[in-house]
């Protein structure tokens, strides 16, 4: 088979089942587990997996929020990359939950972030889950039995969302807000790693929850001389 055929079969098999070899699961869907970690660490900055090379020893987490073409190569070959992991904080994969994607893909998308940050963190990654909503059937119970943006995530530990892009319109709001208190109520997280804007019409009610650290995205970052 060529190397063509053989990177084609892993993406459409897409879900590599060998990479939760001694995850734990959890919930109805089997979701990976990323474990609370022994000490919360606080990153300097986010860094884009794009700009993997800029980012400091130690100090930067590695995110990916960006559009899912430019980590790719993470889904399909993440062996590649748990010795560069090691010497960073890795935010676990911020695949795509498009509001209006049937609820399997969005499920897809769950697992697929887990999967992957449960299997950094077996290889000795630090890793700090990313958590994404997409419409209220991830976030509720309204219709499914289980909220699945937030199954494979340990209580009271420290977590990461990004804003960017998802505050533009009304509805876009009502969604950012809804999601961000049902996580708050289910997870009750210590930290909360902000990538992107904090609109204070969505996080006002909200700033005695739990301790919000703020990153802007790589952009505004760029735009205001920020140490790239």
């Amino acid at each position: 088979m060529s190397r063509q055929r053989r990177s084609k079969a892993v993406i459409d098999d897409g879900m590599n089942p060998e990479l939760v070899n001694g995850a734990d699961f959890d919930g109805f869907y089997g979701i990976p587990v990323i474990k609370k970690p022994k000490e919360i660490i606080i990153p300097k900055s986010i860094v884009p997996f794009s700009k993997l090379n800029k980012a400091d020893t130690y100090k930067d987490a590695i995110a990916t929020y960006e559009m899912d073409q430019k980590f790719s190569d993470l889904l399909i070959h993440p062996g590649k990359y748990v010795e560069v992991l090691k010497r960073h904080i890795f935010i676990s994969l911020d695949c795509s939950l498009y509001r209006n994607a049937p609820y399997a893909a969005q499920v897809t998308n769950v697992y697929r972030s887990r999967a992957i940050g449960n299997y950094y963190q077996r290889k000795g990654v630090y890793v700090i889950p990313q958590i994404r909503w997409g419409n209220s059937l991830t976030y509720t119970t309204e219709v499914f039995p289980e909220k699945v943006a937030f199954l494979g995530v340990e209580k009271h530990s420290i977590v990461a969302i990004g804003t960017y892009g998802c505050s533009q319109t009304k509805d876009d709001k009502y969604h950012l807000k809804a999601g961000l208190e049902a996580m708050l109520e289910t997870l009750e997280p210590v930290v909360v790693l902000v990538y992107g804007s904090m609109n204070e019409r969505v996080f006002a009610d909200y700033r005695n929850e739990t301790k919000f650290v703020h990153y802007p995205d790589w952009t505004t970052k760029s735009h205001q001389g920020g140490d790239l």
